[in-house]
Protein backbone atom coordinates (compact mmCIF):
# COMPACT_ATOMS: atom_id res chain seq x y z
CA UNK A 1 0.00 0.00 0.00
CA UNK A 2 1.36 3.38 -1.00
CA UNK A 3 0.29 5.19 2.16
CA UNK A 4 3.02 3.54 4.27
CA UNK A 5 6.56 4.94 4.10
CA UNK A 6 9.01 3.06 1.93
CA UNK A 7 10.48 0.04 3.75
CA UNK A 8 14.29 0.15 3.81
CA UNK A 9 15.36 -2.21 6.62
CA UNK A 10 15.75 -5.96 6.77
CA UNK A 11 12.93 -6.49 9.28
CA UNK A 12 10.51 -3.89 7.86
CA UNK A 13 8.45 -6.53 6.03
CA UNK A 14 7.84 -8.40 9.29
CA UNK A 15 6.65 -5.22 11.00
CA UNK A 16 4.42 -4.39 8.04
CA UNK A 17 2.97 -7.91 8.10
CA UNK A 18 1.88 -7.53 11.73
CA UNK A 19 0.50 -4.06 10.96
CA UNK A 20 -1.59 -5.30 8.03
CA UNK A 21 -2.85 -8.26 10.09
CA UNK A 22 -4.05 -5.95 12.88
CA UNK A 23 -5.52 -3.56 10.29
CA UNK A 24 -7.47 -6.39 8.62
CA UNK A 25 -8.81 -7.76 11.91
CA UNK A 26 -9.84 -4.39 13.30
CA UNK A 27 -11.22 -3.33 9.92
CA UNK A 28 -13.51 -6.35 9.69
CA UNK A 29 -14.65 -5.86 13.29
CA UNK A 30 -15.30 -2.15 12.69
CA UNK A 31 -17.44 -2.84 9.61
CA UNK A 32 -19.36 -5.61 11.40
CA UNK A 33 -20.04 -3.46 14.46
CA UNK A 34 -21.16 -0.46 12.42
CA UNK A 35 -23.37 -2.66 10.24
CA UNK A 36 -24.95 -4.18 13.36
CA UNK A 37 -25.47 -0.75 14.86
CA UNK A 38 -27.19 0.48 11.70
CA UNK A 39 -29.34 -2.67 11.48
CA UNK A 40 -30.57 -2.43 15.07
CA UNK A 41 -31.11 1.32 14.82
CA UNK A 42 -33.46 0.71 11.89
CA UNK A 43 -35.08 -2.46 13.23
CA UNK A 44 -35.85 -1.04 16.66
CA UNK A 45 -36.61 2.52 15.67
CA UNK A 46 -39.54 4.29 17.32
CA UNK A 47 -42.93 3.27 15.99
CA UNK A 48 -46.30 4.46 17.15
CA UNK A 49 -48.16 1.91 19.24
CA UNK A 50 -45.17 -0.33 19.93
CA UNK A 51 -44.03 -0.62 23.54
CA UNK A 52 -40.42 -1.10 24.61
CA UNK A 53 -39.54 -4.22 26.57
CA UNK A 54 -36.65 -5.22 28.84
CA UNK A 55 -34.32 -8.11 27.94
CA UNK A 56 -31.80 -9.60 30.35
CA UNK A 57 -29.30 -10.63 27.69
CA UNK A 58 -27.94 -13.83 26.17
CA UNK A 59 -25.17 -15.71 27.96
CA UNK A 60 -24.12 -17.62 24.86
CA UNK A 61 -23.72 -14.45 22.80
CA UNK A 62 -21.76 -12.77 25.62
CA UNK A 63 -19.38 -15.75 25.83
CA UNK A 64 -18.83 -15.68 22.06
CA UNK A 65 -18.10 -11.96 21.84
CA UNK A 66 -15.70 -12.26 24.75
CA UNK A 67 -13.92 -15.39 23.48
CA UNK A 68 -13.35 -14.17 19.91
CA UNK A 69 -11.45 -10.98 20.90
CA UNK A 70 -9.44 -13.01 23.44
CA UNK A 71 -8.40 -15.50 20.74
CA UNK A 72 -7.51 -12.70 18.33
CA UNK A 73 -5.38 -10.90 20.92
CA UNK A 74 -3.50 -14.12 21.74
CA UNK A 75 -2.99 -14.81 18.01
CA UNK A 76 -1.56 -11.35 17.39
CA UNK A 77 0.69 -11.73 20.45
CA UNK A 78 2.03 -15.11 19.31
CA UNK A 79 2.74 -13.86 15.78
CA UNK A 80 4.45 -10.75 17.17
CA UNK A 81 6.93 -12.64 19.37
CA UNK A 82 9.47 -13.67 16.66
CA UNK A 83 9.97 -10.18 15.15
CA UNK A 84 9.90 -8.63 18.63
CA UNK A 85 12.72 -10.89 19.83
CA UNK A 86 14.75 -10.35 16.66
CA UNK A 87 14.52 -6.58 16.94
CA UNK A 88 14.49 -5.97 20.70
CA UNK A 89 16.54 -8.75 22.28
CA UNK A 90 20.18 -7.67 22.88
CA UNK A 91 21.23 -11.28 22.27
CA UNK A 92 20.00 -11.02 18.66
CA UNK A 93 22.21 -8.04 17.76
CA UNK A 94 24.52 -9.31 14.97
CA UNK A 95 28.22 -9.64 15.71
CA UNK A 96 30.38 -6.85 14.36
CA UNK A 97 27.55 -4.32 14.18
CA UNK A 98 28.69 -0.72 13.79
CA UNK A 99 27.97 1.27 16.96
CA UNK A 100 26.74 4.87 17.02
CA UNK A 101 26.05 6.78 20.24
CA UNK A 102 22.91 8.92 20.01
CA UNK A 103 22.24 11.61 22.61
CA UNK A 104 18.78 13.18 22.58
CA UNK A 105 18.14 16.60 24.06
CA UNK A 106 15.64 19.43 23.73
CA UNK A 107 15.43 19.69 20.74
CA UNK A 108 18.06 17.85 18.72
CA UNK A 109 19.76 14.53 18.06
CA UNK A 110 23.54 14.24 18.41
CA UNK A 111 25.12 11.17 16.82
CA UNK A 112 28.67 10.35 17.94
CA UNK A 113 31.14 8.17 16.06
CA UNK A 114 34.27 6.63 17.52
CA UNK A 115 37.41 8.66 16.89
CA UNK A 116 40.90 7.60 15.81
CA UNK A 117 41.65 6.09 19.24
CA UNK A 118 38.98 3.44 18.62
CA UNK A 119 37.17 4.21 21.90
CA UNK A 120 33.71 5.68 22.23
CA UNK A 121 33.20 8.47 24.74
CA UNK A 122 36.60 10.14 24.35
CA UNK A 123 37.56 13.62 23.21
CA UNK A 124 38.29 12.63 19.62
CA UNK A 125 34.78 11.29 18.91
CA UNK A 126 33.06 12.84 15.90
CA UNK A 127 29.56 14.25 16.54
CA UNK A 128 26.91 15.09 13.95
CA UNK A 129 23.89 17.21 14.87
CA UNK A 130 20.58 15.92 13.50
CA UNK A 131 22.34 13.60 11.06
CA UNK A 132 22.81 9.86 11.32
CA UNK A 133 25.28 8.44 8.79
CA UNK A 134 25.28 4.65 8.35
CA UNK A 135 26.51 2.07 5.81
CA UNK A 136 24.11 0.07 3.66
CA UNK A 137 23.89 -3.70 4.08
CA UNK A 138 25.56 -3.75 7.49
CA UNK A 139 23.92 -3.99 10.93
CA UNK A 140 24.07 -0.79 12.96
CA UNK A 141 23.51 -0.43 16.71
CA UNK A 142 22.37 2.98 17.94
CA UNK A 143 22.87 3.40 21.68
CA UNK A 144 20.19 5.83 22.81
CA UNK A 145 20.54 8.23 25.73
CA UNK A 146 18.75 11.40 26.83
CA UNK A 147 20.10 14.31 28.81
CA UNK A 148 16.76 15.84 29.85
CA UNK A 149 13.33 14.28 29.15
CA UNK A 150 11.97 11.21 27.36
CA UNK A 151 12.39 11.36 23.60
CA UNK A 152 11.48 8.74 21.01
CA UNK A 153 13.94 7.76 18.28
CA UNK A 154 11.75 7.27 15.22
CA UNK A 155 12.91 6.15 11.77
CA UNK A 156 9.66 5.51 9.86
CA UNK A 157 11.24 4.05 6.72
CA UNK A 158 13.26 1.60 8.84
CA UNK A 159 10.26 0.73 11.07
CA UNK A 160 12.33 1.68 14.12
CA UNK A 161 10.85 3.40 17.16
CA UNK A 162 12.51 3.35 20.59
CA UNK A 163 12.32 5.69 23.58
CA UNK A 164 15.44 7.47 24.81
CA UNK A 165 15.06 7.68 28.60
CA UNK A 166 17.16 9.84 30.95
CA UNK A 167 19.56 7.73 33.00
CA UNK A 168 19.32 4.73 30.67
CA UNK A 169 21.34 3.41 27.72
CA UNK A 170 19.07 1.62 25.26
CA UNK A 171 20.48 -0.17 22.21
CA UNK A 172 18.40 -0.48 19.05
CA UNK A 173 19.68 -2.18 15.90
CA UNK A 174 18.67 -2.24 12.25
CA UNK A 175 20.17 -2.82 8.82
CA UNK A 176 19.55 -0.60 5.81
CA UNK A 177 18.73 -2.26 2.50
CA UNK A 178 19.44 0.67 0.19
CA UNK A 179 21.27 3.96 0.07
CA UNK A 180 19.55 7.34 0.27
CA UNK A 181 18.29 9.96 2.72
CA UNK A 182 15.47 9.20 5.14
CA UNK A 183 13.58 10.71 8.07
CA UNK A 184 14.85 10.99 11.64
CA UNK A 185 12.17 12.24 14.03
CA UNK A 186 11.13 12.40 17.67
CA UNK A 187 7.82 10.60 18.28
CA UNK A 188 7.42 11.65 21.94
CA UNK A 189 6.05 15.03 22.99
CA UNK A 190 9.15 16.45 24.64
CA UNK A 191 8.45 20.17 25.01
CA UNK A 192 7.54 23.29 23.09
CA UNK A 193 10.16 22.60 20.41
CA UNK A 194 9.11 19.02 19.78
CA UNK A 195 7.93 19.65 16.23
CA UNK A 196 11.37 21.02 15.30
CA UNK A 197 13.23 17.96 16.60
CA UNK A 198 14.06 16.16 13.40
CA UNK A 199 16.90 15.27 11.11
CA UNK A 200 18.05 12.94 8.37
CA UNK A 201 19.41 9.42 8.11
CA UNK A 202 22.01 9.24 5.34
CA UNK A 203 22.70 5.70 4.14
CA UNK A 204 26.01 5.36 2.29
CA UNK A 205 27.59 2.57 0.34
CA UNK A 206 30.35 0.86 2.37
CA UNK A 207 33.04 2.68 0.40
CA UNK A 208 31.36 6.08 0.70
CA UNK A 209 30.83 5.53 4.41
CA UNK A 210 34.54 4.81 4.91
CA UNK A 211 35.37 7.94 2.93
CA UNK A 212 32.94 9.99 5.03
CA UNK A 213 34.47 8.70 8.27
CA UNK A 214 37.97 9.63 7.12
CA UNK A 215 36.83 13.04 5.87
CA UNK A 216 35.24 13.78 9.26
CA UNK A 217 38.33 12.66 11.15
CA UNK A 218 36.68 9.62 12.69
CA UNK A 219 38.24 6.22 13.34
CA UNK A 220 39.64 3.65 10.88
CA UNK A 221 37.54 2.45 7.93
CA UNK A 222 34.53 0.28 8.54
CA UNK A 223 36.08 -3.00 7.35
CA UNK A 224 39.04 -2.60 9.71
CA UNK A 225 36.77 -1.82 12.65
CA UNK A 226 34.50 -4.80 11.94
CA UNK A 227 37.53 -7.11 11.72
CA UNK A 228 38.87 -5.71 14.98
CA UNK A 229 35.50 -6.26 16.67
CA UNK A 230 35.22 -9.84 15.42
CA UNK A 231 38.75 -10.66 16.60
CA UNK A 232 37.95 -9.75 20.18
CA UNK A 233 37.45 -12.73 22.55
Amino acid sequence: MGWLPEAVSTFADQIDGIFYLILAITGVIFVAVEAGLLYFAIKYRHREGRKAYHTHGNTRVEVVWTAIPAVLVVLIGVLSVPPWLEIRSPDRIPDGAYVVDMMASQFEWNASYVGPDGQMGTDDDVTQRNQLHIPVGRPVVVTLRSEDVIHSFFLPEFRVKQDAVPGMETPVWFQATRTGEFTLACAELCGTGHTRMGGRVIVHSAEDFDAWLLAEGAGPPLEARLASTNDQP
